[in-house]
């Protein structure tokens, strides 16, 4: 049995339709440990929503948020996976029909034109982030990057002289301006890099696929998170911008080597809908969605 464009189409659209009506495990748990830590009564009714629309969403198989995002791929494609050419057009054509069938709202818009195209595809979109490996199959993360999370993004290309403290004062700045825009409880995500995009696709990376509550194994920046996650939460914006003591669910930071002369800090958030989904499928046709998911 060798694998057909069908049986990779029919994955992905299961990855799209899982990551969008059930909300991560790891999600889940962190919401009900903010829920329960919550003593602002107002954020804790909101937090009760949350909870129960995402149980809610998973039971009745409907999206979690009436926005859908953009879709983004994360694939690790085998050196020999069979439809290495193919792979492009047969994930565009899983995000149309998943559009359909979930349904997903359209939200590829022509900046120009003002036109949308009615089924989340477009130029340049879905995005997608590929990294060659050894083997035949396929890994994929599918996320769906809500508007409005993604809104408040920045970027700061800070003096090299100033050293971590261009992280901290990006950090802090970014997350009081944005308030409640990114919908809070958020997850944020953290890239020092070389280069500006470099930066922002490690902070994506470190807000998106690291699971809540793992930190970074290098322990001086597992601490640095810590540290920041707790200064956050201090800034008492709270959940939807009413208070409290949870604003961030986690924060997590990724670097690469900078050049001497640069020091590029870029800051990512994700709503508390944080909708990504994980699995493989092999040469043969076999596929699996392995990330863990609730089900209502």
């Amino acid at each position: 049995m060798s694998l057909s464009r069908d049986d990779l189409r029919s994955f992905l659209v299961e990855l799209i339709r899982v990551a969008e009506t059930r909300l991560p495990v790891d999600v889940y748990e962190s919401l009900r440990r903010a829920y329960e830590v919550e003593d602002n009564p107002i954020a804790k009714q909101h937090l009760g929503a949350i909870l129960k629309n995402s149980e809610l969403a998973a039971k009745l198989g409907k999206p979690i948020c009436q926005d859908t995002g953009t879709p983004v791929f994360y694939v690790e494609m085998g050196a020999d996976f069979p439809l290495r050419a193919e792979f492009y057009e047969v994930a565009r054509e899983a995000v149309r029909e998943a559009t359909k069938i979930v349904p997903l709202r359209p939200n590829a818009v022509d900046p120009f034109r003002k036109k949308n195209t009615g089924d989340n595809t477009g130029r340049f979109v879905p995005w997608f982030e590929v990294e060659l490996v050894p083997g035949n199959d396929l890994k994929v993360t599918f996320v769906a990057k809500g508007g409005g999370s993604e809104a408040p993004s920045t970027l700061r290309m800070g003096l090299p002289i100033r050293g971590v403290r261009n992280v901290w004062e990006t950090l802090l700045q970014a997350i009081v301006e944005a308030g409640p825009k990114p919908c809070p409880p958020v997850v944020v995500g953290i890239g020092v890099a070389a280069l500006s995009d470099q930066a922002m696709a490690l902070a994506k990376r470190a807000a998106l696929l690291r699971p809540i509550g793992e930190r970074n194994p290098d322990p001086e920046i597992a601490r640095l998170e810590e540290e920041m996650l707790k200064a956050v939460n201090e800034l008492g914006i709270g959940v939807h911008g009413f208070g409290g003591k949870v604003t961030a669910l986690d924060l997590h930071i990724e670097y690469a080597h900078r050049h001497p002369a640069t020091y590029a800090v870029a800051i990512a958030t994700n709503c508390w809908a944080l909708r990504r989904a994980t699995g493989y499928i092999t040469s043969d046709g076999r596929w699996e969605i392995t990330s863990k998911h609730i089900t209502g």
